[in-house]
């Protein structure tokens, strides 16, 4: 059975547009709370949002389906997606839903879910709650109904969750940072975190009003926290993104570091500890000079799909702690379940504060190699994987770039284009290669 409302990460949309709808809401609130007692005759779930406006009628209607269904509901209100796993564990709930479009801009929303373990549940599960969509709903008795209440200290715990995962032995003080909460979940948390380490903190993007999340600000948009960095005179700024699952960061000189950067630093200060660092997942798009990097250093390195689902589950089937994109979801798992930001920092953050040295100082082995990608549109009914000339100009490129560079092709999942990137150590040589492979899939 394909799955008609799950992509890889939850169920995401336009507000007002199926599927997300509040009845479509309620319904799938219903249906995975009869998925549920399943296995548990009295689930508890666990509901956090970022801060769009959608928020408050996805949230009344998910609550009303899942009290229908007889599940009790605890309210967390606004509170990053990674507190949400982090909390569900916690509170040993039996469920924790997500009602966020993550690095979407206002108009869109979404749900996703995390299991008993703060973990994102797989394919199996998902199919079984679309199966449930499709059976009529059988509505509780109004004995059995589900009860709802609000947890009122949820981001306070996750706060101190947070503070937990950086050393006890060292301090922030002294420390000028920037935070870019993205005007998202994390707004009244984040400051809160590096100033009771510490830090002396600036606020960015910390007054949400409904409309403004991730706009022109936080990890989709970090020029604006390069240049609050250079205002302030700050040694460090951190951006969030809408749901606070994702990551990048500034020095002082304004310089931005990736994910695939910090996933670098991370392994590389880990090795400096003498921690064994079995290896690390990246994905597709991880740029080759971290591979070559962590080669180096005697670390396998492995690539999943796109999409941090696929990342952690590469990471799971290899039993390894460490892994990311470039985009700045970044998983550690001896430290949390799932991407968060916020506990992702603080490993860089230690990692420099114990060093005496800058991101650019700890970075030092890592060149990232110029990237181009482009879009080749398909003429319908085009095979691309058949394409002779195509697979002569891949080969091509691949021997002159020799183990120095790479050649990625891969179809949109959304429209009929092409994606070809090629990655060299001299931007001309990568752009040269891509163009070449472009007119091969036009010749």
């Amino acid at each position: 059975m394909t799955r008609h409302y799950f992509g890889t990460d939850g169920i995401r949309g336009t507000v007002g547009e199926a599927p997300i709808t509040p009845d479509f809401v309620l319904r799938l609130a219903h249906a995975v709370g009869r998925v549920l007692q399943k296995d548990d005759p009295h689930p508890v779930v666990l509901i956090g949002k970022d801060t769009r406006i959608s928020g408050y009628m996805l949230e009344s209607a998910m609550e009303s389906g899942f009290s229908s269904a007889g599940v009790d509901v605890v309210l967390l209100g606004p509170v990053p997606t990674p507190a949400v796993a982090y909390l569900t564990r916690a509170q040993r709930a039996s469920l924790g839903v997500v009602i966020s479009a993550s690095h979407n801009p206002y108009p869109d929303n979404g749900i996703k879910f995390f299991n008993a373990q703060g973990a994102k549940l797989p394919d199996d599960w998902e199919r079984a709650v679309e199966e449930a969509l499709d059976e009529p709903p059988v509505w509780a008795s109004a004995a059995k109904l589900g009860k709802a209440r609000r947890l009122a200290d949820a981001a306070g715990r996750y706060i101190e969750f947070c503070k937990s995962t950086f050393p006890a032995d060292l301090t922030l003080r002294g420390m000028k940072i920037v935070v870019d909460a993205a005007h998202g979940a994390a707004y009244h948390i984040a400051p809160q975190v590096f100033h009771e380490l510490g830090a002396d903190v600036v606020e960015m993007g910390c007054q949400p009003d409904g409309y403004n999340i991730n706009e022109g600000c936080g990890a989709t948009h970090p020029q604006a926290l390069i240049e609050a960095v250079r205002i302030h005179q700050a040694d460090v700024g951190i951006a969030l993104d809408g749901d606070a699952d994702r990551l990048l960061m500034v020095d002082a000189s304004g310089r931005l570091f990736n994910g695939d950067e910090l996933l670098y630093l991370l392994a590389d200060d880990r090795l400096g500890r003498d921690e064994v660092v079995p290896g690390v997942v990246g994905t597709l798009m991880t740029n080759m000079a971290v591979e070559l990097a962590l080669q180096k250093r005697g670390v396998p390195f492995v690539r999943a799909k796109v999409g941090d689902r696929y990342v952690l589950e590469s990471l799971l089937q290899h039993r390894w702690t460490l892994g990311g994109e470039g985009s700045g979801h970044l998983l550690i798992l001896d430290k949390q379940t799932t991407g968060d930001a916020l506990v992702s920092a603080l490993q860089v953050l230690q990692a420099v504060v114990r060093s005496g040295l800058s991101m650019a100082e700890l970075l030092q082995p890592v060149r990232l190699f110029p990237q181009v990608l482009l879009n080749v549109r398909l003429s319908p009914g085009f095979d691309w994987r058949a394409s002779l000339p195509l697979k002569q100009a891949v080969s091509e490129a691949e021997q002159a770039l020799s183990g120095q560079g790479r050649v990625l092709i891969r179809p949109s999942g959304t429209e009929p284009v092409l994606r070809i990137m090629v990655e060299a150590q001299e931007a001309h040589v990568a752009q040269q290669w891509a163009e070449t492979l472009v007119q091969a899939v036009h010749s």
